[in-house]
Parts: C-alpha cells; sequence; structure tokens
C-alpha cells in the first residue's frame, strides 16, 4: 500500500496522468498541499484553499476529483456543491442545518454533515461567485478557522479537508489569451469586483487554467479511449484498438473550444461505445480476435484483424 509520503511527493505526476495541459495549476496546487502536509502552513486551517479561473471544460473539477483519488482512495470522496443553489440569504441554513423551531432543525445542515461524515475529504464548491454574500462569511470561518459550528451546535473539523472553489469570473479572457500573455494584474481587478478582500486573502491559491491546445485535445481523446481499451480487455476480455484517424475524427467533431474538453465524452458515448456496444449485443465480436476501429469515407468503421494495430 502507498504510503501518505509517497502519495505527496508522487502528487504532481500522478495529477498529471489525468489532467491534460494544466501543469502549471498541477504543480501549484502539489506544492500546496506538500507544504501543509509538511507541516510548514498553519495546522489550524484547512490543508489547503484554491480558487480556481477558467473557462469551462478544462479540467478545474478533473483536479477535484483526481485529487480525492490520489489522497483519499477515491473520486467519492469529493463532496461538491452547486452555488447556484446558494444564492438566497437562507441558503446558509442548507449549509449548516436550519436553526432551532425550523423545519429540518434536527436534519443538520448538508456541508457540516457530510464534512463530519467524511473529515479526510475534497470540498468542492463549483461557480462560487454565485453564492449569496452570507454563504460567503460561513466559508470565510471555514478558510479562518479550520471548523464550523452547525445549527445543533456541533463543531465540525475541516482541518484534514481541501477547499476547491471554482469560478468562470474572466472566462471570457482566459478562453481568448494564450497562457503565457496572460495578465494577471487584469484578472485579480475582476475577482476585486466580485469578492471582498477578505475573502480573496485567506485563500491558499488562486489557480488560473489555461484553454485546451489541440495537442491537448488529443492527449484527453488518446486518454479516454485507452480507459475504454481496458475497460473492454479487463471486464468482458475484447480488444479493441483506434486508429489515429479515429483519434483525428473525434477531435475535429468532438471538441468545442466553448465548452472545452466536456463534450469529447459524450461524443466517444454516442459515436464508439454504442458501435461496439451493438456488436457485442448482436455476438458480433470474438474474445480471441483484435478489433480495430477506424475510419473510411469519414465515417467510423469497425473490423476484425488479427494483429495489434
Amino acid at each position: 500500500m502507498e504510503s501518505e509520503k509517497e502519495k505527496l511527493l508522487l502528487l504532481e505526476s500522478s495529477l498529471r496522468k489525468s489532467v491534460k495541459g494544466q501543469d502549471e495549476a498541477l504543480n501549484v496546487v502539489s506544492e500546496s498541499i506538500l507544504r501543509s502536509r509538511a507541516g510548514v502552513k498553519d495546522p489550524n486551517k484547512p490543508v489547503g484553499s484554491f480558487l480556481f479561473l477558467g473557462p469551462t471544460g478544462v479540467g478545474k473539477t478533473e483536479v477535484a476529483r483526481s485529487l480525492a483519488a490520489q489522497l483519499f482512495s477515491s473520486e467519492k470522496k469529493m463532496i461538491r456543491f452547486d452555488m447556484s443553489e446558494y444564492m438566497e440569504k437562507q441558503s446558509v441554513s442548507k449549509l449548516i442545518g436550519s436553526p432551532p423551531g425550523y423545519v429540518g432543525y434536527e436534519e443538520g445542515g448538508r456541508l457540516t454533515e457530510q464534512v463530519r461524515r467524511n473529515p479526510y475529504s475534497i470540498v468542492l464548491f463549483d461557480e462560487v461567485e454565485k453564492a449569496h454574500p452570507d454563504v460567503f462569511n460561513v466559508l470565510l470561518q471555514v478558510l479562518d478557522d479550520g471548523r464550523l459550528t452547525d445549527s445543533l451546535g456541533k463543531t465540525i473539523d475541516f482541518k484534514n479537508t481541501i477547499i476547491i472553489m471554482t469560478s468562470n469570473i474572466a472566462s471570457e479572457y482566459l478562453l481568448t489569451t494564450e497562457s503565457e500573455m496572460i495578465d494577471q494584474e487584469l484578472v485579480q481587478k475582476e475577482l476585486s469586483r466580485h469578492f471582498r478582500p477578505e475573502f480573496l486573502n485567506r485563500i491558499d491559491n488562486i489557480v488560473t487554467f489555461n484553454s485546451l491546445s489541440k495537442e491537448v485535445i488529443t492527449e484527453i481523446i488518446k486518454r479516454q479511449l485507452s480507459l475504454l481499451e481496458n475497460k473492454l480487455q479487463q471486464e468482458q476480455d475484447y480488444l479493441v484498438k483506434f486508429t489515429d484517424a479515429t483519434i483525428k475524427k473525434i477531435s475535429e467533431e468532438g471538441y468545442d473550444k466553448q465548452f472545452g474538453a466536456r463534450p469529447i465524452k459524450r461524443y466517444i458515448e454516442k459515436n464508439i461505445e454504442t458501435m461496439i456496444a451493438r456488436a457485442i449485443i448482436k455476438n458480433e465480436m470474438d474474445k480471441n480476435r483484435t478489433y480495430v476501429l477506424d475510419v473510411a469515407n469519414d465515417e467510423f468503421v469497425f473490423s476484425a484483424s488479427n494483429k495489434l494495430n
């Protein structure tokens, strides 16, 4: 079993296997967590607190998911909140529980209860800029003290959590600007228009995510297809390979700059997985042969081959 120290020292390289094209962001996150675990940082605060900036589909949520898998051995150790559901003043009670005498008082809050049950976890607040100002007061308490008192008077410890907040602020600018040309001062001004200084000052790192290049998209597609290959081989004993032409077609038709890498997974499901699933259901696949998915006349074609491609 991998030790805690090994996990920390290998964290950045492990994350790079899952998240493509965001090396700088992964470096910032990994080093911050390393400092915290080594005892260099304040031990009374969460292990790390990050604000992830960038357009949709560039890997912000994937980093959170991968951190949960690497540090806490399961992607299920990520607790996720869509902050568009917390835009009203009374939203605070959803997080920490209703006050005495109100409906749901004895149930506790969504945030406090989940962290109480899973003290070692990633807590992800998606689109944090949409939250009501009173919700930010709750977040400030977590970032400052590493703990939170729920409506039942119980103190919930956040010192073993990693807090990640994502935001689409400045995403249009980040989407259309090369990473080395990004003006961090301009990004900071945009953040200052939306967030209070005391909130920004309590975050360990504000991490900017790049828009994805064609090379990175190709890497993401290769990884998705590799996962599919492994799943088919390990779970059903079918050997399937994908040609470069297949990867190119997926890249051209499945990627949308506005939505990042997200549509790629759906495209592969609809066009590749469905084709393979149909062949399996029709008993057209032999477990003793290798199958190749290629492109002919701008269409995907699925054929048997005795050799690995």
